[in-house]
């Protein structure tokens, strides 16, 4: 079997080791989401602060960074490890089953905010009722998630020019 990795792969690859790297030698990473598998908790384009994991312990409903396969995943904790466990189980919000078991050794951090449109938000550990409607219609159909995001933006680009319409210029 051809195991070919184009150079794009591989770039990609040393970005996610040298990130994990990061994180675990100085305790915090930054990082730019680009998948929608979190839609509607993390968005694509939002950055994350995530905090590095001395011990696997987490809770059920916390947002996790992990490592596979030398790609990352962010991930939101559904079944925590415990009585000694060496695995939990993990969900993008947006997608329909879990991920397969991640061994504790693999978590390589907690993401502790959320950086969208300047502001920090600290991630929550439940889904309100809409947000879970908006993450099963992202996850039932990439159209839906395409079209999710698109309209989100139209908003956001409606709200920003509103909002500089508003601004009263100062004069010296």
């Amino acid at each position: 079997m051809n195991s070919f990795v184009s150079p794009a792969m591989e770039a990609h690859a040393t970005k996610c080791d040298l990130a994990a790297e990061v994180l675990r030698s100085s305790g915090r990473l930054r990082l730019q989401v680009t998948g929608s598998s979190m839609l509607p908790s993390v968005w694509p384009g939002d950055t994350l602060i995530i905090d590095r994991l001395d011990r696997g312990d987490v809770s059920k409903g916390e947002i996790v960074l992990f490592g596979r396969d030398r790609r990352l995943f962010v991930h939101r904790v559904v079944k925590a490890a415990a009585n000694g466990e060496s695995t939990i189980l993990t969900r993008g919000d947006a997608m329909p089953q879990p991920d397969l078991p991640v061994s504790t050794q693999s978590l390589l951090g907690k993401v502790s905010f959320i950086v969208r449109d300047g502001k920090l938000i600290e991630p929550g550990r439940n889904l309100s009722l809409t947000q879970k409607a908006v993450a099963t219609m992202a996850g039932k159909s990439g159209i839906a998630a395409r079209l999710i995001i698109g309209v989100r933006g139209k908003l956001q680009a409606s709200s920003r020019r509103n909002a500089s319409d508003r601004v009263v210029p100062c004069q010296s």
